[in-house]
């Protein structure tokens, strides 16, 4: 596999205007150094990436500068060109955030001439008329307040004009918008920028401090006028079911951070939202501007996605912490999820139903918030048994199962969240005592396993409580859940749930113990009934839970490996075969043996066994790995090879043992009937081939610079240089087995296995080009024999014997097999020739693939002109014309 290589960077290059460039040309000095010449520099580059160094030497010039220099009217330009420059940049440019950073850095002497510079520049920006050009001005208010000194003090100065800006915008952008309805393209790019035009809103609300003191101004300010017009304005965007549902969303928090910026006192704003929620707004005792902007919101008839976007607006703009808004935030609370309540009955389309889950979801973390110095009653109100709890209950019952996966995962939350919520509200002291919980956990043990939503609670539940109280209830816990792990579609929240309680329950024997015994209750929970699995469960069962399980309970505790080979190799050894499981299995069942071989295999595979060789000397013998690599079960002989080549550490050093396995496995495995089989077993070759090939160019590192490697490396238990000669007399010797294999009259299996490792061999030690070394070549193993036994391979009447035989002579250099007898050639080239005019098809395809190796050897033409020769000696002065048109018709073929 090759290195991707990194993407560079793409920065558009910043440009001024004609008069901006005049200006720096007149300023610049004759030496270059002031901040004219630099900006000079930097703007008549093209290129982006370099502009971006001469933007981060602004500063460090500045600071050079004299102090007095701030009234120097060159400086004063620059600063001015500068401002420009910001709010000439695109938002996605990087140059923007570059020159931000840089000018937070500005001297403080510089500054004030640099926040009217700023404030001039962006006042021409908001007195344009042009309604596509308004993103772009808006964007550049988003910018300014975005972690920028300068722009936010920009936008604070022209506060009343950036909200009069905001306001017409809006209106206008909303307005073309209408005029577009049906032109769908357009109205995307429109909506768009209601869209940001909202946020900015939000944003500036947020961020700029004046508005903490706006109730103190008089209705009659410009900045109260644009504050009750943009109000309007989101009143009625959040009141229009055509438009985006995001704009509908961002509207209904602007709505809310508009009443928390305007309303007076603040105290009554928890009330008079509640009687926006429940429909029962008194008109005479709210102000009449608010009655004026919000009318919308004031009647009875509101849609259900108003209603729904107000309620997150509360959630998420309001301040839940610590109780501020008393008891009358308490109220407001509850208004809010019974109306959400309400509105689950009656939301039936699907983007707005994943709103509610969301905002139901705000509403358990605003409630945890409140809980943490709430009254009395409302603990009453939010503790387990209250009906507001059992109906957050129902709503996750009935949509755990959700079709959509973001709305499934809301109810992982909100079932995790009522847990915390009712330990916040409960009195009751213990677990045992807490009857909640306890029906809770039987209830959701009494439900079918094929119910997914069950999994991701009973989770959320062991974090809460811990396994041993679900222990307690359900002791064969493990085994039932590992019994479901034959359904594909359960696997990954059964391997999930599983982890989190064994996990947990790990932690808790640690924490009680007071020696290493724990361990032995947790092998017998949770690895005992993994290995009856591994031995006793169908092959889906066996597959998943080696693929999903068995890692991860392996990541948790490593040192469970022994336990697990010790528990296996006992059953194998049992004469009975039924000691503990059936022992070392049969052609349709694995047994303990190939239970042993798929957990060692996973084990290595995931760096579980640092050593290899350790591992064969501790683990298990020689005379097992043997009974893996020939047993009847072919899941068996694959796990087995798959411990011998499959490893965590692609450079980790073959060893002897390992190699003298892979030469026996190869004696009795090539035939193999099952083309699956044969796959898996040419695919797990490739990877030991590669690993060879990796570790080789550490060993000859290690040989060329004579340094002794550490230990735990395992390279340098013998010097490189002989691990090294050893792999190339394994691959040498494991080569002539493959040939060996491609007698003639060999099965079709095993010609196609001794061809693809063949190939594969070849393909994982190429040529060598300059000085990079490789261990083995194949080329230097074909001899005359050999290659003779590689044409004849295309005399099978299998094609696929043929394609593999003629890519392994492809992947061979020419002078390999170079004809030096150009009588052998001319015999191959009318072998070939007559083979074509055969009246069987596989005759004709052999053919073909003569004559391409021969074109690929360079030796057609010559071939081609002998032959023409010899048949023209044979016609004598005959009918030369066909002689002519033969040659001209084979010479145009090749």
């Amino acid at each position: 596999m090759g290195i991707k290589k990194k993407k560079e960077m793409q920065v558009t290059a910043l440009t001024i205007c004609h008069q901006d460039l005049e200006t720096l040309r007149s300023l610049a000095d004759v030496e270059g150094k002031n901040l004219a010449s630099l900006l000079l520099r930097c703007v008549q580059l093209t290129d982006g990436v370099s502009q971006i160094r001469y933007v981060k030497q602004i500063v460090p010039l500045l600071e050079k500068a004299d102090k007095n220099g701030a009234c120097d009217p060159a400086i004063r330009s620059c600063l001015d060109i500068l401002a420009g420059i910001y709010l000439s940049l695109s938002v996605k440019n990087p140059l923007k955030k570059v020159l931000a950073s840089s000018l937070n850095g500005l001297p403080e002497c510089f500054l004030t001439e640099a926040i009217q510079s700023f404030t001039s520049r962006l006042q021409e920006e908001l007195n344009t008329t042009d309604l596509y050009a308004y993103r772009k001005v808006t964007d550049n208010i988003s910018s300014c307040m975005e972690n920028f000194d300068l722009g936010k003090a920009g936008v604070n100065n022209l506060l009343k004009n950036v909200l009069h800006f905001l306001q017409k915008s809006l209106i206008e952008i909303s307005e073309e918008n209408r005029k577009f309805a049906g032109n769908h393209i357009v109205q995307t790019q429109l909506m768009n920028d209601l869209l940001v035009g909202t946020r900015v809103s939000v944003m500036l609300v947020q961020k700029i401090q004046d508005f903490q003191r706006i109730h103190l101004k008089t209705s009659s300010s410009p900045t109260w006028q644009s504050m009750c017009g943009l109000l309007s304005i989101f009143t009625k965007f959040l009141s229009d079911d055509d438009l985006l549902q995001t704009i509908q969303s961002t509207s209904g928090l602007a709505v809310i951070l508009f009443i928390k910026a305007m309303f007076h006192p603040p105290e009554k704003i928890p009330d008079l939202i509640s009687s926006l929620l429940l429909r029962s707004v008194d008109c005479t005792s709210i102000p009449d501007w608010f009655l004026n902007c919000c009318r919308r919101l004031c009647c009875t008839d509101v849609s259900h996605s108003t209603l729904l976007f107000l309620c997150q607006g509360t959630l998420t703009m309001l301040d839940w912490q610590n109780g501020n808004m008393g008891l009358s935030g308490e109220a407001l609370l509850l208004n809010i999820v019974h109306a959400l309540f309400t509105l689950s009955s009656q939301i039936k389309e699907s983007t707005l139903e994943l709103f509610l889950s969301r905002i139901l979801a705000s509403w358990t973390n605003s409630a945890i918030h409140v809980l943490e110095s709430s009254s009395p009653s409302l603990k009453d109100n939010l503790n387990g048994n209250s009906s507001i709890v059992q109906r957050l209950l129902e709503y996750v019952y009935t949509h755990w199962e959700h079709p959509l996966d973001a709305l499934r995962h809301q109810t992982k939350i909100i079932f995790r969240n009522i847990l915390q919520m009712h330990r916040l509200a409960k009195e009751s002291p213990g677990l045992a005592a807490d009857r909640f919980i306890c029906d809770l956990a039987e209830s959701l043990l009494r439900l079918e396993w094929h119910v997914k939503g069950k999994y991701a609670c009973l989770g959320c539940l062991v974090d809460y409580i811990g396994i041993g109280h679900i222990l307690a209830l359900a002791k064969t816990i493990p085994s039932q859940i590992l019994e479901v792990m034959g359904d594909q579609s359960l696997v990954p929240y059964a391997s999930d749930l599983l982890e989190t309680m064994f996990r947990n329950h790990k932690s808790h024997l640690k924490s009680q113990a007071v020696d290493s015994t724990w361990i032995d209750e947790w092998h017998e929970t949770w690895v005992s009934p993994l290995l009856f699995i591994l031995c006793e469960g169908n092959l889906d069962q066996k597959s998943y839970v080696i693929d999903y399980y068995l890692p991860k309970l392996l990541n948790c505790s490593p040192e469970s490996l022994s336990y697990m080979v010790k528990i296996l190799q006992t059953s194998a050894d049992a004469k009975t075969g039924q000691q503990f499981f059936p022992s070392l299995g049969s052609y349709n069942s694995r047994g303990a043996l190939g239970a042993l071989m798929a957990c060692l295999r996973t084990a290595r595979a995931h760096g579980h066994l640092q050593s290899a060789t350790d591992a064969w000397r501790n683990l298990v013998s020689s005379a097992r790995i043997k009974q893996g690599l020939i047993h009847q079960h072919c899941q068996v002989r694959i796990d087995t090879l798959g411990l011998l080549c499959e490893s965590n550490r692609s450079t980790e050093v073959v060893s002897t043992e390992e190699m003298q396995w892979i030469q026996f496995f190869i004696t009795y495995n090539l035939n193999s009937q099952s083309p699956g089989v044969r796959q898996q077993i040419c695919s797990l070759l490739k990877k030991l081939f590669c690993r060879i090939q990796e570790s080789s160019q550490v060993l000859y590192k290690l040989e060329q610079s004579r340094a002794k490697h550490e230990p735990e490396n395992e390279l340098t238990k013998q010097h490189p240089s002989v691990s090294l000669q050893q792999y190339k007399n394994f691959m040498s010797s494991l080569c002539s087995r493959l040939f060996e294999a491609l007698f003639p009259g060999s099965s079709y299996p095993t010609r196609f296995s001794a061809l693809t490792i063949l190939g594969s061999i070849a393909e994982v030690f190429p040529i060598p080009e300059g000085q990079v070394q490789t261990v083995y070549q194949l080329s230097h193993d074909i001899d005359v024999g050999r290659f003779q036994t590689l044409m004849e391979c295309f005399t099978s009447t299998f094609e696929e014997v043929k394609i593999l035989a003629f890519d392994l002579l492809m992947k061979l250099p020419k002078t390999v097999v170079q004809f030096q007898d150009s009588e052998k050639l001319r015999g191959l080239f009318e072998a070939a020739l007559e083979l074509s005019s055969s009246t069987k098809p596989y005759d004709c395809v052999t053919a073909s693939y003569l004559l391409n190796f021969l074109i690929w050897q360079d030796a057609l033409p010559s071939s081609l002109f002998a032959y023409l020769k010899t048949q023209q000696a044979a016609c004598g002065d005959g009918d030369k014309s066909a002689i002519v048109v033969e040659r001209n018709t084979l010479m145009g073929l090749y």
